[in-house]
């Protein structure tokens, strides 16, 4: 028989956490301080995050911590503190996205359980059995999961796995978009996501009042059972910005399909559809599917979730009393809860009875009226000596004493060690001026004009290399005094493994000596191979512990997150060989729906066949290119390319490497663009500066 899985719920502030826990939470994730994903919610201040963790407690619900941002040097230290402090008042787990972060926790913090965050961008074995292999007692997946892929992670990897169950879903991956980020200057990777999926745009056309990019909400209610019988150990309601009433109504219904092993009626049905949806619900990425009918938005003026009355569950803890009353001796009660946690307090000596004797009736009716605790009466073993008398006061105090020293039990945080923040290592990998990297789309790209200017290295997408014949000039690859790389697809699933690992041997024999690494989990799938590993934006590196996390790891260099700010790269330790992109358009998401199927029909090969890209139309005018992705997935490229060649800034930030990324440029523009960079040459048409300027929210 499958184990029931934790129900988790969303505090987003005092009165969602009560919500949450009335409608039949078994954990809630909240946040307190400034560094979470949801920096946008009521949140709790550090006197409300301790009351919430004690209260909690006492009625035998987990509370979970989410510091899952990405964050710069200046900030590991508060992170830090905030996280010693939640340890210190008994938080059952830290949701973290940073490696810097989590290298970090993990030895200062060392009996602290730490969840991997779904912004790690978590989808294989491999990277799920990677980041436990480190120290993580949790993995939480990502939502694009269906039940077979959330089978086999549950099955190989030795942590737990928590799941998505109900709420909003991204149309990137998560811990992948910077839409919001270089658009708005709010990044999602810093809890200030401004949405801008949920925004008319046109596909190949005019931006109408259609959504291509907002998704419905995901509603796995029907689907509870196969969860708990593959194993997943958390079942996750998304909603740190709802109401208390969307809360309260979504977690109790989830609490009474999982209590009462069944699936939702109608009425419940439409209960979660009141309460928020969008356009209805899904299920499509669970089911393995997906597709325009995926799609749905709502309407500003559609009204919140009334919060409902409360249920019928009695969320009371049991517990069970024992009482003694002697003549001549102080009468002893103890409270013992169902983990086993026993507390004996001492009342007064009984007298001798008058009219009435004391009864073990009478002590038992007594002991029973709980009303106004968490807790209810689950059973008393009560002696009474006849003639003797015991006021309905004393017992009362007697019974209160117990149940406030037996929640001062349940509340008592655990005994954890605290140790110093290790140093960083003794290391400096900083340049005086950096060497020009390139990466390309399409075979066209490879042509001997860059390559002609000796790049340091050259990335190449791994799937391309598998197509020998489209290559020019019908050899393996261009001669040139360059170092190849692959690049590995950003996402891809357990079941491709074997095809990308016979896609690496191929790429050895074409003469390719080292690897782009952007997912935990390319290390377990490349490891032991004998290329040479580098680390690229997909791994979000934005401090200087996230560098010597992936030094451990074995990569000789990494690029730098863009959404970083000159003076950060700057003053960050190159503990290994920086790399940052400085020219190119930059990617601002990679989903799992293919956008171009989703509206116009499969049309994705268009840039590979010579013809323009597909794009994505905004309000404004602007036009993102729409690239295919391993997988048949698609990347939303920026409507403007990010220019630096006349700016000296970027030159005197101790990067080892500087990359120029093409992508829908011509052969011929890719030669001027490097040339520009060369000369130092000042921009010229529609360009933008990034975010290394300006920074990010």
């Amino acid at each position: 028989m499958s184990r029931r899985p934790e129900l988790l719920a969303p505090a987003g502030s005092p009165e969602a956490l009560r919500a949450a826990v009335d409608g039949g939470a078994d954990a809630v994730y909240l946040s307190w301080g400034a560094f979470n994903a949801r920096r946008g919610a009521r949140n709790f201040s550090e006197e409300e995050f301790a009351r919430a963790v004690a209260w909690c407690h006492v009625r035998g619900v987990r509370v979970f911590l989410t510091l899952n941002i990405l964050l710069s040097d200046r900030e590991l230290p508060e992170a830090l503190e905030t996280a010693r402090a939640a340890s210190r008042l008994g938080v059952d787990a830290v949701l973290v996205q940073d490696w810097g972060l989590f290298a970090l926790l993990r030895r200062a913090l060392p009996d602290l359980p730490l969840h991997a965050s779904t912004q790690m961008s978590i989808f294989t074995s491999n990277g799920a059995c990677e980041i436990a292999a480190g120290g993580c007692e949790r993995v939480v997946a990502a939502r694009e999961c269906s039940k077979e892929e959330t089978a086999a992670i549950c099955q190989n990897c030795p942590a737990e796995v928590e799941a998505f169950v109900h709420g909003a879903l991204c149309m990137c991956y998560s811990g992948q978009c910077a839409m919001s980020a270089i658009l708005g200057g709010r990044s999602g990777n810093r809890g200030r996501c401004a949405q801008p999926c949920r925004l008319p745009y046109g596909v190949n056309e005019a931006a109408r009042d259609r959504r291509p990019l907002s998704l419905k909400d995901s509603c796995l209610a029907d689907h509870l059972g196969e969860m708990g019988d593959m194993g997943v150990a958390c079942l996750k309601i998304e909603g740190r910005m709802k109401s208390p009433g969307y809360v309260a109504a979504v977690t109790e219904i989830y609490a009474r399909l999982l209590e009462e092993g069944r699936k939702p009626t109608p009425q419940e049905r439409e209960t979660l559809e009141r309460a928020f949806s969008r356009s209805g619900f899904t299920d499509a990425y669970w089911r393995g599917t997906k597709g325009p009918e995926m799609l749905g938005f709502r309407p500003e003026n559609a009204p919140e979730a009334a919060e409902p009355a409360p249920g019928g569950t009695d969320r009371r803890v049991p517990v069970r009393f024992s009482c003694r009353v002697e003549a001549g001796s102080p009468c002893l009660l103890t409270a013992e809860d169902e983990d086993g946690r026993a507390v004996t307090v001492t009342g007064p000596v009984p007298e001798a009875a008058g009219n009435r004797a004391l009864t073990a009736e009478d002590l038992t009716a007594r002991l029973s009226k709980t009303g106004g605790t968490p807790y209810r009466c689950a059973g008393a073993d009560v002696t009474a000596e006849p003639g003797l008398y015991l006021s309905a006061a004393a017992v009362n105090a007697l019974r209160r004493e117990a149940l406030e020293a037996l929640s001062a039990a349940r509340s008592r945080p655990p005994e954890r060690r605290e140790l110093e923040a290790p140093p960083l290592p003794d290391v400096d990998c900083s340049e005086a001026e950096p060497r020009l990297t390139v990466s390309v789309t399409n075979a066209a790209q490879l042509t001997g004009g860059i390559l002609g200017f000796r790049p340091a290295r050259v990335y190449v997408p791994l799937e391309l290399l598998a197509e020998v014949p489209s290559l020019p000039e019908g050899v393996p690859l261009p001669k040139a005094e360059t170092e190849y790389c692959a690049i590995l697809p950003r996402v891809w699933r357990d079941r491709d493994e074997d095809l990308l690992r016979r896609w690496l041997e191929k790429a050895r024999t074409l003469g390719v000596a080292g690897l782009l690494l952007g997912n935990l989990g390319h290390f377990p799938l490349v490891r032991g191979m004998g290329f040479r590993l580098y680390g690229d934006y997909g791994l979000n590196v934005f401090n200087s512990r996230s560098l010597a996390f992936l030094r451990e790891k074995g990569l000789e260099s990494a690029c730098l997150s863009f959404e970083l700010r000159f003076s950060q790269i700057r003053d960050m330790k190159k503990i290994l060989p920086a790399e940052a992109i400085v020219y190119g358009r930059l990617p601002l998401m990679i989903t799992e729906n293919c956008l171009i199927q989703n509206t116009v029909g499969c049309r994705c090969d268009r840039l590979a066949e010579g013809r323009p890209p597909n794009f994505l139309n905004d309000r404004t005018g602007a036009s993102f290119p729409l690239l295919p992705a391993f997988g048949h997935r698609t990347e939303i490229q920026n409507s403007r390319p990010l220019y630096l060649a006349d700016r000296p800034d970027w030159r005197r930030l101790g990067l080892r490497y500087a990359r120029l990324r093409f992508t829908t440029e011509s052969p011929e523009a890719c030669a001027e663009v490097y040339r520009s960079y060369l000369d130092r040459a000042a921009p010229s048409g529609e360009f933008t500066r990034g975010l290394y300027l300006r920074g990010v929210e």
